[in-house]
């Protein structure tokens, strides 16, 4: 049996009993949920939950002054910021933004794999999250949001985490990029679905890690997938044969109106700032 096969069945046994070693959910995103799920919190509590990682708080500053937030006054720090996003949405908008933390490796290799992960993982998201922009100013309506938008397009990838962490123990594997890309397309969803039940996420977020790339899953209602596989789409991380074609289907559904739209100006300076927020 080869290596590569010989991992696969590795995981694959791991999966199936539960064995597999899922990441654990950064430390500070732990307290800003817990402090989120108090009902008796108060804007100076999360700011101080969040305070005690100051590349969060930087973030949290970034994302307050953001275009989609849409205020032309900028605030300076961490209390403004957390008034402005608001407690509802900082519970989402701060564990996006300690998902980075995880994308990390000591190993060269992986740590190379892990970086354009969330590189990847960021471009999509960027789509996702102004393409929820542009469908919100149209249909004001919408159970829908922002800050459900921007964590689960900073998570739905996550099940490649523990692929590439198995994959470190066994260094030959990365010989084959290809067996890698194998591993990660069969098994990816079904590993992220656990992770965010093991996290005890709401089911929406469990959907979209789960059944983002399986295209036999369709909604008929407009769902938080829809966004993510059309970032997907954009980036050629979702592999299809003819693209216009596939962004179409979701033209039809009426998420955006049309291709030219996603060429306009307005769009891509939004996408540019969607990037800057996170980087």
């Amino acid at each position: 049996m080869s290596t590569e096969n010989a991992l696969l069945t590795i995981l694959v046994d791991r999966i199936n009993n539960d064995t597999l070693v899922l990441p654990t959910l950064p430390e500070v995103a732990i307290k800003v949920r817990q402090a989120a799920d108090n009902p008796d919190v108060n804007l100076m509590q999360m700011s101080d939950a969040i305070a005690h990682d100051p590349a969060l708080s930087a973030r949290m500053i970034k994302v307050a002054n953001s275009a989609i937030m849409g205020r032309a006054v900028k605030v300076s720090n961490l209390h403004q910021a957390v008034t402005r996003i608001g407690l509802r949405q900082i519970k989402n908008i701060a564990t996006a933004m300690a998902m980075e933390q995880l994308f990390v490796s000591n190993n060269e290799l992986i740590k190379g794999y892990m970086g354009k992960a969330w590189q990847k993982t960021l471009h999509v998201a960027s789509h996702s999250i102004s393409l929820m922009e542009f469908y919100l100013k149209r249909n004001t309506h919408t159970s829908l949001n922002r800050d459900a938008i921007t964590l689960a397009s900073l998570v739905y990838n996550i099940g490649v985490l523990p692929i590439l962490t198995e994959a470190e123990r066994h260094p030959e594997v990365f010989a084959n990029p290809s067996f890698l890309a194998h591993a990660i397309q069969r098994l990816s969803g079904k590993i992220g679905g656990s992770i965010m039940k093991a996290w005890e996420f709401p089911d929406v977020f469990v959907e979209v890690a789960q059944h983002w790339a399986d295209v036999n899953y369709r909604s008929t209602e407009v769902s938080y997938i829809d966004f993510i596989r059309i970032g997907a789409i954009l980036e050629g991380t979702l592999q299809v044969s003819d693209k216009s074609a596939a962004l179409q289907t979701y033209i039809d559904k009426g998420i955006f109106p049309s291709l030219e739209m996603l060429e306009s100006e307005e769009y891509l300076h939004m996408v540019e700032d969607v990037k800057e927020m996170f980087s």
